[in-house]
């Protein structure tokens, strides 16, 4: 039976749309296991989690998915080269102390990456800090200063400049709102940037 459209988080939906049918999947930093639910539910995908927390790890066993304990910034080396059709990073870069090293990796797994983060120079964001003055807390960005996970604030720019520089493939781009894809000047008015993204790294 599948999931009512109105159940899934936008950001997923999106995801959804891009992994094909039938594909290898391994999901890095996935959580509670919603998102690799979906894709083995809805696109019969054959996934695979790593995921640090051992109480997020046992909600996904819940779940029946099999998913390894591990720190994703100790390395894929277990894992052979294009080893699998999808890597999906989605709402963990911006927690990644060494990003090179864990893109670089999941490039080499995944014959394709998707990348899904905050866009931190929203324009509520930037509004918050400009008139309150305060650390912006939002739908995309609902932590305070003092328990963010978030290590990195980057824009969306910063990851198109960032793919660039490192020779990077970006295939497909998506940017959502509030409650709606955003199609113009994302990087204003988008609160969270999804990638597709492709080839080796410099």
């Amino acid at each position: 039976m599948a999931i009512p459209h109105d159940d899934v988080r936008p950001d997923h939906r999106i995801i959804l749309e891009w992994v094909k049918n039938g594909s290898s999947v391994l999901d890095l930093g996935c959580g509670s296991g919603e998102l690799l639910y979906l894709l083995i539910k809805e696109k019969k995908a054959r996934g695979h989690g790593i995921e640090i927390s051992v109480d997020e790890i046992y909600k996904c066993v819940a779940k029946g998915l099999n998913v390894l304990h591990g720190d994703i910034e100790n390395g894929l080396a277990d894992y052979k080269d294009q080893s699998f059709d999808y890597v999906i990073l989605n709402q963990s870069l911006q927690q990644i102390r060494q990003i090179d090293g864990v893109l670089k990796d999941a490039l080499r797994v995944g014959k394709k990456v998707v990348v899904g983060f905050p866009n931190f120079v929203y324009y509520r964001a930037r509004l918050q800090i400009l008139f309150g003055g305060r650390t912006p807390v939002n739908a995309a960005l609902p932590y305070q200063w003092y328990e963010t996970p978030n290590l990195h604030f980057l824009s969306i720019l910063d990851f198109i400049e960032y793919c660039r520089k490192k020779n990077i493939t970006i295939e497909q781009r998506a940017f959502l709102g509030v409650s709606r894809r955003i199609y113009l000047f994302p990087n204003v008015f988008a609160q969270i940037g999804i990638f597709l993204i492709s080839g080796g790294m410099k």
